[in-house]
């Protein structure tokens, strides 16, 4: 996969895409092969420093002592000290909450029992524990936050899970598509990297806006297959301004604010 290939799927993608009311965000779906999930080993679990920052606000929380207080709450987006984790005992509808809102949770090693005892059962589930793979864990004299903080402002996680795909955020329709390419290559050479057989691994790489059609990089589509999609696109369903939105437009409008 190159460069030239990847700008000219993202144009595609625009050009097939319908108009929203909100900006939508541009992934990057990789379909795998050969690959058994079952082994641990070949499952992909990995942290990736994107080039170029998506334009999604990550959001940080930082679970601390006294040590570190000062420092968090410069850097991060909500700072909980080790006194008061009592105020969320036998309170799994605030903790449920908590694990959602926040994309990071980094943690000060010295208090990391009492973390796991706290919201294990919570974060565990919804993969968002303190993860020493990512940098989340430091030490109560860590010089500074900071770089951390920046770091994971632009990280993303790339993962299988129960499924040969690996999906990432790679943008925005905001975006310069030459921007949007970086952080795409950026997320294949990554993955074939740490994949066993490399590129021979990888059996189809794609770019889709959030609400529009997936195009295939590197495949030259056929005039008639694009008048199809954008013909999908301009599918006339009624007075627009009174379509009732699904569920996940609405989602989408109040994740994007509007």
């Amino acid at each position: 996969m190159d460069k030239n290939e990847v700008i000219q799927a993202l144009k595609t993608a625009r050009e097939v895409s319908k108009k929203r009311n909100f900006k939508q965000s541009i992934d990057l779906v990789i379909n795998v092969r050969n690959l058994n999930l079952k082994k641990p080993e070949q499952n992909i679990d990995l942290f990736i420093q994107l080039p170029i920052q998506t334009g999604r606000k990550t959001k940080i929380c930082a679970l601390v002592d006294y040590d570190l207080e000062k420092q968090a709450k410069e850097f991060c987006d909500k700072v909980i000290l080790k006194d008061e984790f009592k105020n969320y005992e036998n309170k799994k509808k605030d903790l449920r909450k908590l694990g959602r809102e926040y994309d990071y949770f980094i943690a000060q090693a010295s208090i990391m029992p009492q973390i796991a005892t706290l919201l294990g059962r919570i974060l565990g589930p919804l993969e968002k524990m303190p993860n020493p793979k990512a940098g989340c864990v430091v030490p109560g004299n860590i010089a500074s936050l900071k770089p951390l903080i920046e770091k994971l402002r632009n990280t993303i996680r790339l993962r299988t899970k129960n499924e040969l795909v690996v999906r990432a955020l790679i943008g925005n329709e905001a975006m310069k598509d030459e921007e949007i390419s970086e952080n795409a290559l950026m997320v294949y050479n990554t993955l074939i990297s740490n994949l066993p057989q490399e590129k021979h691994n990888v059996k189809e790489v794609l770019v889709k806006l959030t609400m529009g059609s997936s195009i295939v990089v590197g495949k030259k589509y056929e005039k008639n297959e694009l008048e199809l999609l954008i013909q999908k696109k301009e599918k006339p369903s009624g007075d627009l301004s009174l379509k009732k939105k699904t569920p996940k437009e609405k989602d989408l409008e109040k994740e994007h604010g509007k």
